[in-house]
C-alpha cells in the first residue's frame, strides 16, 4: 500500500516542527520529494538534514502563509526542484490563547489569516501546477477543536479550523473535474514538543481523557495524510478523518471510568 506515492514531491507547510515535521518525514520516507516550508530557513533546513539523513530526498524553502507572493514563489519553487507539484500539506498554523473579552480584533485577524486565508493561499498557489497535469492531492490540517469540540481561549483557533472544512467541501466539488481532491485530518490530543514543555502531570490529565490512554503521535496523524494522498484514495474527496484515539467519543468523564 502506498507504492503509489514513491518519487512524487509534496509541499508541507509548517513542517519545521509537530505535526507538520511529522507529515514531512513521513512523506519522504515513503519516496517522495519534499519542500519543506517554514517562516524560519534554518528550522526548515534541519529537519531537511534529517530527510537526506534518512536517505530522502528534500529542500528548505522560507515563506510565510499569508503572503501571496510567497505561496505562488513556493509553487514554482517546487516545481523547478522537482519537476511537478503531486501534494500540498496545507499544514501551517497558530493557536495563541485567548478569551472573549480579551481578544482584539487583531488576534482574531491573525489567527484567521495564517490558518484559514493562509489555508486559501497556500491551495491557490499549487493550483496552476496541478491543474495543468490533471491530478493533484490537496490534504488540510485540521483540528477536531472547532469542528467538532471547543475548548476556552481558542474561540478563533476553532473558527479557523471549522472555516478549513467549510472551504474544503466547495474546494472539492470545483477541483474534482479536474483529478484535484480535496481533504483534510482532524487530530485530537498529539505529543509533539511544544506540549512535551508542558510537564508531566498535564500530559497525564490529558491522557485521561482518551479512551485508549495516550497521546496520539505525530505519525499517527502522517499516515492518515499519506493515505489521502495515495492512488488508493482517488475516489476519497472532500471528506475529514478524525485522529484522536477516541478523545470525541465519551458523553461524561464518567464513561472513561
Amino acid at each position: 500500500m502506498f507504492q503509489s506515492l514513491s518519487g512524487r514531491s509534496v509541499i508541507v507547510t509548517g513542517s519545521s516542527k509537530g505535526i507538520g515535521r511529522g507529515i514531512a518525514l513521513r512523506f519522504a520516507a515513503a519516496g517522495c520529494a519534499v519542500l519543506v516550508v517554514s517562516r524560519n530557513l534554518s528550522e526548515a533546513a534541519a529537519v531537511v538534514a534529517q530527510i537526506i539523513a534518512a536517505g530522502g530526498r528534500a529542500q528548505p524553502y522560507a515563506a510565510d502563509v499569508t503572503r501571496p507572493d510567497e505561496m505562488a514563489a513556493m509553487a514554482a519553487a517546487a516545481v523547478a526542484a522537482f519537476g511537478s507539484l503531486d501534494i500540498l500539506c496545507a499544514n501551517a498554523g497558530i493557536f495563541p490563547a485567548g478569551r472573549l473579552g480579551e481578544m482584539t480584533a487583531a488576534d482574531f485577524d491573525q489567527v484567521l489569516g495564517t490558518n484559514l486565508k493562509g489555508t486559501f493561499l497556500s491551495v491557490t498557489a499549487c493550483l496552476p501546477a496541478m491543474q495543468a497535469q490533471r491530478k493533484g492531492r490537496i490534504i488540510l490540517t485540521s483540528s477536531i477543536t472547532g469542528p467538532v469540540t471547543g475548548f476556552p481561549g481558542w474561540s478563533h483557533y476553532g473558527a479557523s479550523k471549522a472555516g478549513q472544512l467549510g472551504f474544503m467541501r466547495t474546494a472539492a466539488i470545483e477541483l474534482a473535474p479536474f483529478g484535484i481532491t480535496v481533504n483534510a485530518v482532524l487530530p485530537g490530543n498529539i505529543m509533539t514538543e511544544g506540549l512535551a514543555g508542558m510537564g508531566e502531570e498535564y500530559i497525564r490529565g490529558m491522557e485521561a481523557a482518551v479512551p485508549m490512554r495516550r497521546l496520539g503521535t505525530v505519525a499517527d496523524v502522517a499516515n492518515a495524510a499519506l493515505y489521502f494522498a495515495s492512488d488508493e484514495a482517488a475516489y476519497v474527496t472532500g471528506q475529514s478523518l478524525v485522529i484522536d484515539g477516541g478523545q470525541i467519543l465519551p458523553e461524561s468523564q464518567a464513561a472513561l471510568g
